[in-house]
């Protein structure tokens, strides 16, 4: 099969094609694209080099298409109309209409505190729009990213993969949280001795057996016992809430987890130090109207959150 090479090609006269079609006159499809009827028929002219049939004869007052005409048709349609929803996707977007679904990359931490007033914003502005919140290795971040697996990602990242954009969101920061009536609390407080004799939980991912607060302790010849790990985070506010356990947790779960579960919050007796929890993007959608409707959308919550 002959090779054909598509920059030898006015791609107008496939529009030219489709109008002819349509309006059977080249009269009529010259106003339809706005053109005078000489470009018209030179229009006509150059398609049946190209196509090497006559593709259209007059039959009475009208411009018949031939069978080869019929034949190549469809795929002339179909290619134009592919090419039209392309521009269209990527030179506007509607919050309003779309109903595209975002992927986000999210821990349990970033989901649990962006995604209601997310939704409550998405449900009021775009309220077709879908989400899908997606759990991520770091180490495969850049490719997701890259790939369009997931359309931004929330989380700490001291160091961002390359091909990437990213803002701060929000900072956040340690805070104690125990039963209500726990025997070590003394006017919503604890003492550094209490908060290291009674045993501890922790919401870790990483299998281990450590976090920020051991660091900070061993930097005081202290430890704590923990009693709990698990990496479900739901798990925690009941197994706090049902004994002497406590946990330093993100104040923004502990603010909401305390109403829902009657613990009580109090400040940690060791000084710990706050963070920035991200989002970044890859650079390839910085400019894509979609994607930067849902970090505006992200930006918006986070001061909400």
């Amino acid at each position: 099969m002959k090779s054909i090479s598509l920059a030898a090609i006015d791609l107008n006269l496939l529009v030219a094609f489709e109008a002819l079609l349509e309006q059977s006159s080249v009269t009529k499809a010259a106003e339809q694209l706005q053109i005078g009827q000489p470009a018209m028929s030179a229009a006509l002219s150059r398609l049946r080099l190209l196509f090497e049939d006559e593709l259209f004869v007059r039959l009475g007052r009208q411009m018949q298409p031939t069978r080869k005409a019929q034949a190549i048709a469809p795929s002339i349609f179909a290619a134009l109309q592919q090419i039209r929803q392309t521009l269209t996707s990527s030179q506007a977007f509607e919050p309003a209409s779309s109903d595209r679904t975002f992927a986000i990359g999210s821990s349990d931490y970033t989901s649990f505190v962006l995604v209601p007033p997310l939704l409550a914003l998405s449900q009021q502005t775009a309220p077709s729009i879908n989400f899908r919140m997606i759990g991520f290795e770091k180490d495969s971040l850049e490719d997701l990213l890259a790939q369009g697996a997931i359309d931004v990602a929330l989380g700490v990242f001291p160091h961002p993969p390359r091909q990437t954009q990213g803002q701060p969101i929000f900072e956040e920061r340690f805070v104690g949280i125990a039963r209500q009536g726990h025997p070590a609390l003394e006017q919503g407080t604890m003492s550094l001795a209490a908060f290291t004799q009674h045993a501890h939980a922790l919401t870790t991912l990483r299998r281990d057996t450590t976090g920020e607060i051991d660091r900070i302790l061993r930097e005081q010849d202290l430890e704590r016992r923990l009693l709990l790990t698990t990496p479900h985070m739901l798990v925690l506010p009941f197994a706090i809430a049902s004994s002497n356990l406590v946990a330093a947790i993100p104040s923004r779960i502990a603010l909401r987890l305390a109403s829902a579960c009657d613990l009580a919050i109090f400040e940690l007796p060791i000084p710990t130090k706050p963070w920035v929890v991200s989002m970044l993007w890859g650079t390839l959608s910085d400019r894509d109207a979609a994607n930067c409707w849902l970090r505006e959308a992200i930006t918006t919550i986070s001061g909400m959150a």
